[in-house]
């Protein structure tokens, strides 16, 4: 099973505001031995929102999307979704409760409007003010905001995704080398491409501005056992060098 990240909002495309929301759902996708697959921007355009979300649907993946759930005009996520969909939308009736039991007296139609969904969806709850989030063809609608959204987004997996969790066999482990460039390592990198090929090498280097020591990020991705002798070829190898390297944490 893939998991996506949508991340919405012409605020982050202006640079008005900066994407958290990436490097965090990675974090707690890895924290449950799972891995993110891809990840798209979006703006608010109607006809371009509902475009992205059609594909998306139809890819079959797990979603997560944050932003434009909100009551104002500019938040068409709720709306982009029901016309991806060819769904009507309609006030969901967990979500009237809930959002009339965070404002009580004070409620109004504007309000209500967060609460109103894609017929057919499910609501996600929200721990920090109680407007919840929503879920619908194993998309996963939160708000923009980071306090709300991360905590709805452990929710989903651990609550619809356990049983994904540490199922597959996969571990990233990578070293530092220093002081060296990628092209003194390219037949190294070509020898563990080929003796691993159930493994993905990875390779980052740094360049050596404003007084950096100069590195390369070097590493291996898959089934453990693989990853854990290619990692040991390539301390082997660079300690034959005499090449410097440390162990990344």
């Amino acid at each position: 099973m893939n998991f996506g990240a949508l991340i919405i909002g012409d605020e982050i495309l202006s640079g008005r505001r900066s994407d958290k929301h990436l490097s965090r759902l990675i974090e707690l996708l890895a924290a449950r031995g799972l891995k993110l697959a891809w990840a798209r921007y979006a703006g608010d355009d109607p006809v371009r929102l509902c475009e992205t979300l059609r594909q998306t649907f139809a890819s079959g993946d797990v979603v997560f999307s944050f932003g434009g759930i909100g009551a104002t005009p500019d938040d068409r996520t709720r709306a982009a979704a029901a016309a991806a969909l060819g769904l009507e939308l309609a006030l969901h009736p967990a979500a009237e409760a809930e959002i009339r039991a965070r404002f009580g007296d004070e409620i109004t139609p504007e309000r209500l409007q967060m609460g109103v969904y894609p017929v057919g969806s499910d609501i996600i709850p929200n721990g920090y003010n109680r407007i919840p989030g929503f879920s619908i063809r194993q998309h996963y609608f939160v708000p923009g905001f980071p306090v709300m959204a991360w905590p709805m987004v452990e929710w989903v997996l651990d609550t619809k995704y356990a049983h994904l969790h540490h199922a597959e066999d996969y571990v990233e482990q990578a070293l530092t080398v220093w002081d060296v460039y990628e092209g003194q390592l390219i037949g190294l990198m070509r020898e563990l491409c080929d003796d691993f090929p159930e493994a993905t090498l990875f390779s980052l280097p740094t360049l050596a501005e404003e007084g950096r020591r100069r590195s390369l990020e070097l590493g291996m991705k898959g089934p453990a056992a693989a990853v854990a002798a290619a990692m040991a070829r390539i301390r082997e190898t660079l300690s034959a060098r005499g090449l410097e390297w440390q162990d990344k944490r």
